[in-house]
This record gives C-alpha cells, sequence and structure tokens, in this order.
C-alpha cells in the first residue's frame, strides 16, 4: 500500500507568511490559519541572478537575468524538516519552464519521481483515503537533477498543457520509491497556485522572515517536549525511590 502525507502537523510556507503577519497585529483566529493555508498555499519568490546562455559568437557566457519560483513548501510541524516542496521555474526571456519537486533523502534514484495532476474531486477523494483509479489519471515522470542535505530534486520541462493543467487541479499527487522500494506518496496542493503564478511576486525579505519565525516557533516546541520529557523521567525516578 502507498503512504501519503496528509498530515495535519505540517505547515505550507505561502500560509506562514500570511499567518505570521496576521499575528504580528494580532492574534490569529483558527479560522483564520485555516483561511490562510487554503488560499495561500503556493507563492512566487523573483530574484536576479546569472544564468548561463549561449552568445551570438556560439560561446557560453553569463548573463544576468531574473528567475522566478511559483513555489510551495511543506515542512514537518514537529522536526522543521521539508517533507516535500515543488516549484515552477521561470526565467525571463526563455519560453521553456521547469517544474521541480524535492522530496526527502533515501529514495531510490534509479527509479526517478513520478506524478499525476488529481481534478478537485479526485483530491477530495484523495484526502479523505479513497481510491482513485489509475485510468482516471496522466501520470508523467520527473528525472532527478541534484541531491543535497535538505533532499533530491527531480524536474521536468513544464509545458503549457502542464501549467493549465496545474490552474485547474486540486492537487499534485508526487510518487517516489524508498529504498525498499516502497512508494511514498507526497501531496501536494494547488489551492492559490493560480493567483501566485500570474500574480506579483512577494517579498523576498518578508518570506524570509516569516520562514524564519516558523522555524524559531518549532524549535520552541522541541525545547518544551524535550523538557516535559526529562521532567517526567525525573519524576518517575523519584518514585522508585
Amino acid at each position: 500500500m502507498m503512504q501519503r502525507i496528509f498530515n495535519s502537523q505540517s505547515y505550507a510556507l505561502g500560509a506562514a507568511l500570511l499567518i505570521a503577519a496576521a499575528g504580528s497585529i494580532a492574534p490569529v483566529s483558527a479560522q483564520a490559519k485555516k483561511d490562510a493555508q487554503k488560499q495561500s498555499a503556493w507563492v512566487k519568490l523573483c530574484e536576479k541572478a546569472p544564468v548561463v546562455e549561449a552568445a551570438k559568437d556560439g560561446k557560453k557566457a553569463k548573463v544576468e537575468k531574473e528567475i522566478c519560483l511559483t513555489h510551495h513548501e511543506r515542512l514537518d510541524g514537529n522536526t522543521g524538516m521539508v517533507l516535500v516542496s515543488a516549484a515552477v521555474r521561470k526565467v525571463a526571456g526563455q519560453d521553456k519552464q521547469s517544474l521541480m519537486v524535492m522530496v526527502p533523502l533515501g529514495m531510490a534514484i534509479p527509479a526517478g519521481v513520478r506524478a499525476a495532476v488529481y481534478t478537485p474531486e479526485q483530491w477530495a477523494r484523495a484526502a479523505k483515503n479513497e481510491k482513485v483509479e489509475d485510468k482516471d489519471l496522466k501520470p508523467f515522470a520527473l528525472r532527478y537533477s541534484l541531491c543535497h542535505q535538505a533532499g533530491c530534486t527531480a524536474e521536468t520541462e513544464a509545458t503549457s498543457e502542464l501549467i493549465t493543467s496545474l490552474k485547474k487541479g486540486g492537487g499534485l499527487m508526487v510518487l517516489a520509491m524508498n529504498a525498499q522500494t516502497q512508494p511514498i506518496g507526497f501531496p501536494i496542493p494547488l489551492d492559490g497556485f493560480t493567483a501566485a503564478y500570474d500574480g506579483k511576486p512577494i517579498d523576498n525579505k518578508a518570506y524570509a522572515k516569516a520562514r524564519g519565525q516558523l522555524m524559531a516557533q518549532i524549535r520552541e516546541r522541541q525545547k518544551k517536549a524535550f523538557d516535559a520529557y526529562q521532567a517526567k523521567k525525573k519524576a518517575e525516578g523519584k518514585k522508585k525511590k
């Protein structure tokens, strides 16, 4: 059976940005948090960076261009580890775009990654652990291109057809094989993808600040849990005496 990570103890960074901004003004209600998570699973981040391109004389040269990522990142609420991230990468002046997905380390590299866009109806069924027929899906493959400390990234071309599917879809289901060749499903909601993709980029500094605040909250939760565990052990030790 395929494992799926539909985990309530995880955070989408787009939602975290709105929650952090609202939280700096006043306490945020549970409903506001739910609304933020529904509306802002994706954000657009842009920056200028050097890109290697072929010049008119045929030689390769570095040119500074704006690179935009329409990006989703989901963190484990207990450890801060990236469970899964996805981004559509667009370089100014280039027609070709890329879909990049990062999964945790420990996946089988030769197997690559497969993914499928679910309709809103299919996504609602998957969230309830109801079966979605394979014949109703159009899976596509992504090839691993890079591994680092945070995980491994797989890529494929984001064609206009795929972009349209992402805009209309309810979610993107990513499937990777672990070292034991067991399929692991990584669900990525598409709430807010169209608005982020078509809209203006958010402030990079504000996003980095929100991410830092979220990581600080996670570290504080870890510390409290560890302190509670130590106190419990100490109390049990006294009882035995």
